[in-house]
């Protein structure tokens, strides 16, 4: 990216290191998150809002942040967004760098991108990119974006902190946050667009979650597609799923009547209902047909 130097130096002291201490107790402990989290966040205001990614404040008891001169300063979770799985922290102070978030609607395939993260306390990594792929997605994990951000960078290893460090336009502007790496695959970094934040910006800031859309509904499962059936990886101890006795392997026939195929048509089949409405599965296992009532709850009840 033609500029690169210097635009680093303006855009990195907008970046702070994360340090998230989670009790032991924790449902997202359980899930694999673990009890101690690091990342990156990035300063979108002079007040010290700080984005970052979800799973970097879920159940926190303790956030501290690391500017890029040493200094730190303890971070208060002000939200969490489990529609986009952005998280929203701030620190105390009236004159932080900031960074200006921008819409993605503008960036095209092939983009060059600026890749900043965390490389622990004031250390940071940075690194160039492009912009591979455009579109909606969906994950194992119930969790579907309209669209999505994926970028290539040009060095492809893993970057301790990348999650929650911004995708940059050659302006300085973050048009997505970075949310997963993964280095093996062709599409390595999968990022949440800036647009996620700007439209409920306000919200998060108030309430703490949005309010003007439907909140998720969550079966609490892990699933994938095989030859257009979905089967469950796993479902979460203590879940909705668990307790109406939906288990690993279990693959989906229909949900409501409804055939399903793909793994974001169960999705859409959940979140079509309102919270503790039953959703009505048809199930193979064991070569056995098998009908389960699950009551959907509000992901936010379990995790929050």
């Amino acid at each position: 990216m033609n500029g690169a130097i210097s635009l680093l130096e303006r855009v990195g002291i907008a970046t702070v290191s994360i340090h998230s201490q989670i009790p032991h107790s924790h449902p997202s402990v359980a899930m694999g998150l673990g009890p101690e989290r690091r990342g990156t966040g990035t300063l979108v205001s002079a007040d010290g809002l700080i984005v970052t990614v979800n799973y970097m404040v879920i159940g926190a008891e303790n956030v501290m942040v690391t500017f890029t001169d040493g200094r730190q300063a303890p971070a208060r979770v002000v939200a969490r967004d489990f529609t986009t799985s952005l998280g929203v922290l701030q620190v105390e102070g009236n004159n932080h760098p900031h960074l200006e978030v921008t819409s993605s609607a503008a960036a095209s395939l092939g983009q060059e991108v600026l890749i900043l993260s965390s490389l622990g306390a004031e250390k940071r990594c940075a690194d160039t990119g492009i912009i591979t792929y455009l579109g909606p997605f969906d994950a194992a994990w119930e969790f579907v974006l309209d669209r999505c951000v994926c970028v290539m960078a040009s060095a492809n290893t893993d970057r301790i902190g990348l999650s929650g460090g911004p995708i940059l336009n050659s302006k300085g502007q973050i048009l997505a946050f970075s949310y997963l790496n993964f280095p093996d695959l062709l599409r390595p970094i999968l990022a949440i667009p800036g647009e996620c934040f700007l439209s409920g910006r306000d919200e998060l800031v108030r309430h703490g979650h949005r309010v003007s859309i439907p909140p998720r509904l969550w079966l609490g499962v892990l699933s994938y597609t095989l030859r257009e059936h979905v089967v469950i990886a796993a479902v979460v101890p203590g879940s909705p799923g668990e307790k109406a006795g939906l288990q690993q392997g279990d693959l989906v026939l229909t949900a409501d009547g409804n055939e399903i195929h793909e793994r974001r048509a169960l999705y859409e089949a959940i979140n079509s209902h309102r919270p503790g409405e039953r959703i009505q599965l048809r199930i193979l296992r064991k070569n056995q047909v098998h009908n389960l009532e699950i009551a959907a709850i509000v992901v936010d009840e379990y995790l929050g």
